[in-house]
């Protein structure tokens, strides 16, 4: 990958840009690790790829550099200078939308195909990724960075402690793998945490037949006691869906009630949110 442009510290430097904590930002500025990211996003010459949160630009260097069209999302009036020089070095392959993300209809911008690879501001990513699920065939590809607390529970499997209602979702609509790793000393200011490269492949249709709103409920209910049995922590949801109890939701979709939460698979999952379908 070339890079015509000055080093991204120098950047920084000219531009008296520090990342806002308020903005969850922590710059990554080592190109290697762009790079990395950037090559884990497949191959960027075709369709679509859409960044979030691409502050002075590091990753969207790399992106560029690997011949990708770039649509940016970005929030921080402060960056306008430094992507405007970036678009620049690039001519027609970089359009930077200034904007929230969360407002935004990700899954509506450029065309197919489409991906996603973004370093995500670590107070909103879970939130973005739930809304993109909503219209998850609509992405080839999601190539996200986490704090490795949520991509631990992105790719957990049932039994284990991180296994919960963002796995249980994200694993019914979506193949989920972890890539690589990164520590805190990789970012301008460091964070407290590892950071995690995770990268989903949305499937054709969802894994099992149900609704998302209805796996919303189910694994709340469940969940929101997980150290109670099932019996117990679903028991309000039975009687709210015509159930004598919680034993008797369970009951009829064949799960033990005396099993708690995190021991269910998505597939089971998903026959409780059939059982409650409105």
């Amino acid at each position: 990958m070339n890079d015509p442009l000055p080093p991204l510290r120098d950047v920084l430097a000219r531009h008296d840009l520090r990342a806002d904590k308020k903005l969850g930002q922590h710059f990554l500025l080592d190109l290697n690790l762009t790079s990395k990211i950037a090559r884990a996003g497949g191959d960027l010459s075709k369709g679509t790829t859409i960044e979030i949160g691409p502050g002075p630009g590091g990753l969207t260097r790399a992106l560029l550099a690997g011949g990708a069209n770039v649509i940016a999302v970005e929030r921080d009036q402060r960056c306008r200078p430094i992507l405007a020089e970036l678009a620049a070095a690039y001519p027609g392959k970089l359009d930077v939308l200034w904007g929230d993300a969360l407002t935004l209809g990700a899954h509506e911008l450029g065309d197919s195909p489409r991906r996603i690879v973004a370093n995500l501001p670590y107070n909103i990513g879970t939130e973005l990724l739930i809304g993109w699920l909503d219209h998850a065939a609509a992405f080839q590809s999601m190539t996200l960075m986490f704090q490795s607390e949520v991509g631990d529970r992105l790719v957990a499997s049932p039994g284990s402690k991180t296994y919960g209602r963002l796995s249980v979702l994200v694993q019914w609509l979506c193949d989920v793998r972890p890539l690589f790793r990164i520590g805190p000393q990789a970012f301008t200011p460091p964070p407290q945490v590892e950071s995690t490269v995770v990268q989903l492949s949305p499937l054709a249709k969802p894994r099992f037949p149900a609704e998302k709103a209805d796996i919303e409920r189910a694994t709340a209910a469940a969940f929101g006691q997980r150290r109670k049995m099932l019996r117990q922590s679903l028991k309000t949801l039975a009687l709210d869906n015509g159930f004598k109890d919680g034993a008797g939701l369970c009951e009829s979709v064949g799960i033990n009630p005396e099993d708690r939460a995190e021991s269910l698979s998505v597939e089971q999952f998903c026959a409780l949110a059939r059982a409650i379908a409105k």
